[in-house]
Parts: structure tokens; C-alpha cells; sequence
């Protein structure tokens, strides 16, 4: 029996691995935004695969607000809790209160349900240029990086990346640094995160979700920190419309 609990784990996981060794998209970061652009991806029938660095993805959603596991939703997002049959109860306005919990696991339940493959404890590292373009992900195990280990990564190959890092932008940044190029924002670089407010932060999330180089898009948070705007707190509609937006542009993209 423990033989075959081993063998099986192994075989399993990496026939997993190995079919996404070439993927239509590459996801860092299991935040919301990525969890819902990896749904929205694998439900068209691309083959996605999502890097997470962490134990569970999920990103800031899991902790609320300073760990009260509540987080507030508008009314633009709300089909997109219906979407993920997250319940949702309304507060005021045009808002709503959900739990974090409950909606991060329905993310992940559903974006694993729609056929997108996570891959926990995996930290990015580098990407793959190529002809000018963003062509893939260098990847490693996170404890590696974490204990500064000298251990070569693998590579996964991708005709689009999505930067879902939040507020570190790290695979912009990482492309900006080592390549010396310009990306599609107004100074041609990673402009950085501004400090709070929520109902600006919360539109141009949505606006500065987009194809900054040739490959590479940016969602959630990382789209803002990209782009100059604000950051937004414990609201997370813009991130799950991210999500969304992202996914279509990606598809389109692929479907040419």
C-alpha cells in the first residue's frame, strides 16, 4: 500500500506537470483575478496552468479586512458571484458583504472544475524572451527560493503570461529590469503603486488591465501597480471583473 500511495502521488502529479510544460496561458499569482481569468480561460478550452507561491491560492481575499474574514463586493461584480455561486448579502447601496472564505474556495473549486491546473508552492523566477515577445515562464519550488538554494528552474512555454502578482508587479518588473524595454504605460516602465482610494483604485483596475508587452497582461492588483493607480482594500469587485476582462482579451487574442 505505501508503494503504491507514493507512486501514485508521483505518477499523477506529473503527468499533470508534464502536460503543461506548453500552455495558451500561464498564470503567476492565485489571486482573484487570476483565479477568475484561469475559470474563465479553461471554460473556452485553452490549456491554462496557474503558479501560486504560497500553501493555498487565494491571494489577499483570504483574510478580509485585518483578518475579519468579511469583504465587500459592488453591484458590477454581482453576476460574477453568481457566476461562482458565491452567496453574497447586501449591506447598503449597491454593496455587498461576503465571506472570504467561502468566495476564495468557490474561485478555487471552480477555475480547478473548468479544467485550469494550479501548481502550489511554485515561485516565478524569470520569463522566457523571445523575438521581442514574452514566449513563457522560468519557474522553481518556492522553499528553493525561500532558502536561497543554487538549484536550477524548469521552463514553461506560453503564448500568453499573466502578471497576477498584486502589489509586487514581479514579472513586469522582472521583465522591465533584465530586458530593457518599454512597456505600455506612460513612462515605459513599471510606474508603481500609489497610496488608497478605493472608488478610483476600483475603476481603473478594470482600465489598466491589459497587454503591457508583447505577451505578458496584467491583472488585479498588478495592473494598477503597473500603471501608477491607487491601491483599494478590502473591496474586491474590480479584482474578479480583472479577472474577467483579462481573460477575454487573451482569448481573442488566441483566436486569431
Amino acid at each position: 500500500m505505501e508503494q503504491i500511495v507514493s507512486s501514485g502521488i508521483i505518477d499523477s502529479y506529473f503527468g499533470k506537470l508534464k502536460e503543461s510544460l506548453s500552455v495558451d496561458t500561464a498564470i503567476v499569482g492565485g489571486g482573484p483575478s487570476g483565479l477568475v481569468a484561469s475559470y474563465f480561460l479553461a471554460r473556452r478550452g485553452f490549456n491554462v496552468a496557474l503558479y501560486e507561491r504560497k500553501l493555498a491560492p487565494g491571494g489577499g481575499m483570504w483574510g478580509g479586512a485585518m483578518m475579519f474574514n468579511e469583504i465587500i463586493v459592488q453591484d458590477e461584480a454581482r453576476h460574477l458571484l453568481e457566476e461562482f455561486n458565491i452567496e453574497y448579502r447586501k449591506y447598503k447601496e449597491s454593496y455587498y458583504t461576503i465571506d472570504s472564505v467561502h468566495a476564495s474556495s468557490s474561485l478555487i473549486y471552480h477555475a480547478t472544475k473548468a479544467g485550469a491546473k494550479i501548481f502550489n508552492c511554485i515561485s516565478f523566477e524569470d520569463v522566457v524572451f523571445y523575438n521581442d515577445r514574452v514566449s513563457g515562464i522560468v519557474i522553481n519550488w518556492a522553499p528553493v527560493h525561500r532558502e536561497h538554494l543554487h538549484v536550477d528552474p524548469l521552463v514553461i512555454m506560453a503564448k500568453a503570461v499573466i502578471d497576477g502578482t498584486g502589489h509586487d508587479c514581479e514579472v513586469a518588473r522582472t521583465v522591465e529590469r533584465k530586458n530593457n524595454v518599454m512597456l505600455n504605460t506612460k513612462t515605459g516602465k513599471v510606474v508603481g503603486e500609489r497610496s488608497l482610494s478605493v472608488e478610483e483604485a476600483e475603476r481603473t483596475t478594470i482600465e489598466n488591465t491589459k497587454e503591457i508587452f508583447p505577451g505578458l497582461f496584467v491583472s488585479g492588483m498588478a495592473a494598477n501597480g503597473v500603471s501608477g493607480s491607487f491601491r483599494m482594500g478590502p473591496i474586491f469587485g474590480s479584482m474578479l471583473l480583472s479577472g474577467e476582462k483579462v481573460a477575454g482579451l487573451i482569448a481573442e487574442q488566441l483566436n486569431k
